[in-house]
């Protein structure tokens, strides 16, 4: 059995249309003094598990991305920045076509994918995470729900209240054998992609096991004006 390599790919396909009138995607902007992106890449890149690091983005910010990770970090030939997909998913699957394409895919290569604006991720995380996908095939960074969970059928009236000790909030990493997802995404219906919100629902509609790897509360997804005045707090918080 070969050993299994692991590649990391960063998924910077969001435009931040919820941050209200911006010029740029949300992972340009500035958070000390460097933008969102280079904060997140900076905890794969300096990993030395990671064979390669992908950075996936809309086809009109490549050339801008490449120049921020050559004006900030020092050695760029571990990280590629590729152009992503229409979706998160057909992104990632885009990602995993790359290495495929590029380095030879095995059954045992895996993939650590995470968000590109959530630059708090811990170097414990993501070592959890290619643990467990190493051992299991598949994991996704959660955190246990502290708030009671409302499920509503029609959006006017509750309908259920589940049980909040077996629930819990998606964050990322999620991390899968790159050849087995791809697979898999590909026997999909159409209906069933279009269902889709996150990459292990790919395995979960399957019934393919995700396990579960815990997260940290800080380890926000930078969405809002209001996270962005979080996320600066939070990188005092760290240089101090």
């Amino acid at each position: 059995m070969s050993e299994a390599r692991v590649f990391a790919i960063i998924l910077a396909g969001g435009v931040g249309s919820r941050m209200g009138n911006m010029e740029k995607p949300k992972q340009f902007i500035e958070l000390g003094n460097k933008p969102i992106i280079i904060h997140t890449i900076e905890k794969f890149f300096v990993m030395s598990e990671f064979q390669k690091v992908l950075v996936l983005c809309p086809r009109q910010w490549i050339r801008h991305t490449e120049d921020l990770i050559r004006r900030f970090i020092p050695e760029t030939e571990k990280i590629c920045v590729i152009e992503g997909g229409e979706t998160r998913n057909d992104t990632i699957i885009q990602g995993i076509t790359y290495i495929e394409k590029e380095y030879g895919l095995t059954e045992e290569d895996v993939i650590v994918t995470h968000d590109a604006v959530r630059p708090f991720v811990t170097h414990r995380i993501i070592q959890d995470n290619i643990h467990m996908v190493m051992e299991h095939g598949a994991c996704d960074t959660v955190l246990s729900a502290t708030d009671t969970i409302v499920c509503s059928e029609d959006g006017n009236a509750i309908s259920s209240i589940p049980d909040r000790t077996k629930m819990y909030q998606g964050q990322t990493p999620q991390s899968f054998r790159a050849k087995r997802l791809k697979e898999i995404f590909m026997e999909l219906s159409e209906e069933e992609k279009a269902i889709l919100t996150d990459a292990a629902k790919i395995l979960v509609l399957k019934g393919e096991k995700v396990q579960l790897v815990e997260g940290e509360v800080f380890n926000i997804k930078i969405t809002y004006p209001f996270d962005v005045l979080v996320a600066k707090s939070l990188l005092k918080g760290e240089t101090e």
